[in-house]
């Protein structure tokens, strides 16, 4: 055991790649939380019955090979959606009309996080929109599993960072959802996800409005997709709990509804 790491504790969160990283190498559940948007996209996409195949950014030839083998559609970003249509990072693209189709999704953080904690006992994704949900899978799993749980909100990444410097910018809309989550499971808590509890609950029904206000919200409210930010803030408006199995999300309920 690393003193200097949350170890002693059943429930944890760590932030980003090398927090997954972390998790994985502990052999803990691991929680991703990336609320705007790719958490937020698989669980409304699996919500619709859609499989979502996670793939390692960037959507370059490898992902468009990778998508042809599956006979899925490689989802673009929001931009290149906007000029060539198709499918996005935006949740609200997916429909009922997605159901029993595949898609693979790439993303600089989320689909990042999942691919440094693949080998987990169970990987689930979480957000705002199915946080109740996530968090009693995750109390069943570590009871049937007998493993601790990790939480891992994604961030962002710095666009301009130089040589040497982390990429990391935390994200609070993540740290948010990661609280939401935390503070419904079951166990010892670390410092450190007592702490994020705190943040959650201080925001109390302020929580749409930081999550409009952050900096990720304004980016993509500037970027013309103030929907998908008021979408994303909801809580609880989702039953699904994305389970990676088999290299794509299936949901831990059972089979996800239309």
């Amino acid at each position: 055991m690393s003193w200097f790491d949350q170890s002693p504790y059943e429930i944890k969160v760590e932030w980003g790649e090398r927090g997954a990283r972390e998790a994985a190498n502990r052999g803990d559940i691991v929680i991703i939380v990336d609320v705007l948007s790719f958490s937020s996209t698989v669980v409304t996409a699996v919500e619709h019955g859609a499989e979502i195949w996670p793939f390692r950014p960037p959507v370059d030839e490898e992902a468009k090979a990778y998508a042809e083998r599956l006979r899925a559609e490689l989802v673009l970003g929001r931009a290149e959606a906007q000029r060539f249509g198709g499918h996005s990072l935006s949740p609200l693209s997916f429909t009922p009309a997605d159901h029993g189709r595949r898609y693979v999704l790439c993303s600089l953080n989320g689909a990042s996080c999942v691919r440094m904690a693949e080998r987990v006992p169970a990987l689930l994704v979480g957000s705002l929109l199915n946080a109740s949900a996530v968090a009693a899978a995750a109390n069943r799993l570590k009871r049937e599993l007998n493993a601790n749980i990790t939480v891992v909100p994604c961030g962002e990444k710095w666009p301009d960072a130089r040589e040497n410097e982390n990429r990391l910018r935390p994200g609070i809309e993540d740290y948010l959802g990661a609280g939401m989550i935390l503070s419904r499971l079951e166990g010892s808590k670390s410092p450190e996800a007592e702490v994020c509890i705190g943040a959650y609950e201080a925001s109390g029904t302020k929580l749409a409005e930081l999550v409009w206000d952050s900096a990720s919200g304004r980016e993509l409210r500037e970027k013309g997709f103030e929907q998908d930010v008021l979408y994303c803030a909801r809580t609880d408006i989702c039953s699904v709990v994305p389970v990676l199995r088999g290299g794509r999300f299936a949901d831990a309920n059972g089979e996800a509804g239309g």
